[in-house]
């Protein structure tokens, strides 16, 4: 039996303020998708938002407003992170945008190859390898040089469960994504006590665009929840990490059990 159903996201609400009042938040990657979802439960607790795009200016701009017409403050910047000076600059254009320094890193922002090892490019190489993981680490370590002193920040890397259960398939894309993984547990390392670094692991949540491929059909057995996770099931995993001072260096699968069959 296969599960062929993606679940589209649902309009969502934002409530009252929450724990995260008066904290400054940068989404990579958050104008859609997962990243849009992230930005409205980030406001949803309190916390102004930049939303980070590339090429999707129009939905950044419908999800700052958003968030603006529910009370929130957000704002847009734009950066083409596949180039280092662009992800070095984008955390001091993020704060200069929010008025403070952050306090929260969401690194989501990726590429996503498709081919194998006997077909990929240097060029594919290359872009998953600037986009997945050379950005999140410049992007931490100018997110460490600015964050207020006795201020605990927090970076949470949006992974995969191929880090940890890597295949042939999305060859560039599975190879960045496991560096992501040494990247967090290093830095996790590297920043305590002051910052606290932590990722999630996602299996099958919406389906990619262009050929989904594997994501619409999905063996039931390998999903041992056996059901895709939705995108509330991310965020509650994120607010968990966001929420939880005694948490560093952890990987958190949102998987359905993925990356154990």
């Amino acid at each position: 039996m296969t599960i062929d159903k993606i679940t589209e996201p649902q309009p969502e609400r934002l409530g009252e303020r929450g724990f995260l009042a008066g904290t400054a938040a940068l989404v990579t990657g958050g104008a859609r998708r997962i990243g849009r979802a992230l930005c409205l439960d980030l406001a949803r607790e309190g916390a102004t938002v930049v939303v980070h795009y590339n090429t999707s200016e129009s939905a950044a701009a419908a999800t700052v407003l958003e968030l603006e017409a529910f009370g929130g403050q957000a704002f847009k910047v734009k950066s083409d992170l596949a180039k280092p000076e662009n992800a070095v600059a984008l955390v001091a254009a993020s704060a200069a945008a929010a008025g403070k320094p952050l306090d929260i890193l969401i690194n989501n922002a990726s590429v996503f190859g498709q081919g194998g090892p006997a077909t990929t490019t240097a060029q594919e190489w290359d872009l998953n390898q600037a986009v997945n993981l050379r950005a999140p680490f410049l992007l931490s370590q100018a997110f460490a040089e600015q964050i207020s002193a006795g201020i605990i920040g927090n970076i949470i890397n949006m992974n995969d469960f191929r880090a940890i259960q890597p295949g042939a398939d999305h060859f560039a894309y599975t190879m960045s994504k496991v560096g992501l993984h040494g990247l967090t547990r290093s830095l996790a390392v590297a920043l305590a006590p002051g910052i606290r670094v932590n990722e999630l692991a996602l299996g099958p949540v919406l389906a990619p665009e262009g050929p989904s491929g594997e994501y619409e059909h999905t063996l039931r057995g390998e999903i041992l929840t056996g059901k895709f996770p939705s995108l509330d099931e991310v965020s509650h995993a994120m607010m968990f990490l966001l929420g939880n001072n005694g948490v560093t260096g952890q990987t958190i699968f949102v998987d359905g059990g993925r990356h154990l069959t």
